[in-house]
């Protein structure tokens, strides 16, 4: 029920298209904890979801872990994927975490402990366990080539101070599309909720919806 999600509902019922949302299991309104999940158990999620309630190839559209999710769905043919659009897409966020944002104290309670917590500017601090930070390992995508032909857009806010704009730069060099574009808006967070931020979202599903009818 984020901002994100409500405006795509909204748009697809305007231009008469079908649309699926969904929370991961320990992420919103899904039930158990964010603790006891990790990437391939959310991606896990999605497959099953997408592949239940859906027919036909999707545009598959994630914001942040759902970006990540977005691209290993395609990356690895779980579901028939028509396009991707990434918002702040952040692919390998636990690779980043361990090597340039936990303090060396949080990295040796987490190796201590499996755990550490982590405050957050979103609300409630999170935990981050070594399970996560494991396989987040086995599935990440920055260092080789991304095998995804289909059409993709990256929309990233130069102020994002959760996923770097280095992120994205890197992700689209690493794709293998001929038709893979990055969108960069100045002063934008990594939200990416703002009217302007929206607008830009419309055009793109827009973009790709036109490109694979």
């Amino acid at each position: 029920t984020g901002t994100k999600a409500e405006f795509l509902h909204a748009w697809a019922r305007e231009v008469g298209r079908t649309f699926l949302r969904f929370d991961y299991t320990g992420h919103g309104a899904s039930s158990g904890q964010f603790e006891d999940g990790c990437v391939g158990d959310w991606a896990d999620d999605a497959a099953v979801a997408i592949n239940a309630l859906t027919t036909g190839p999707q545009l598959l559209v994630g914001s942040s872990l759902g970006g990540w999710i977005a691209l290993l769905l395609a990356r690895h043919r779980r579901v028939q994927t028509a396009g991707v659009i990434g918002i702040a897409a952040a692919p390998d966020f636990t690779e980043r975490m361990i090597s340039e944002e936990l303090t060396s104290d949080e990295r040796a309670d987490l190796l201590a402990h499996g755990r550490v917590e982590i405050g957050s500017e979103y609300g409630s601090p999170y935990v981050i366990t070594r399970r996560l930070i494991q396989d987040g390992a086995r599935w990440r995508l920055l260092h080789e080539t991304i095998p995804v032909s289909c059409p993709v857009r990256l929309l990233h806010g130069t102020a994002d101070s959760d996923v770097p704009v280095e992120t994205a730069l890197r992700t689209l060099e690493c794709l293998e599309s001929s038709d893979a574009r990055m969108i960069l808006v100045k002063g934008a967070d990594h939200r990416m909720s703002g009217d302007s931020e929206l607008a830009l979202l419309r055009s793109a599903l827009e973009e790709v919806l036109a490109l694979v009818r």
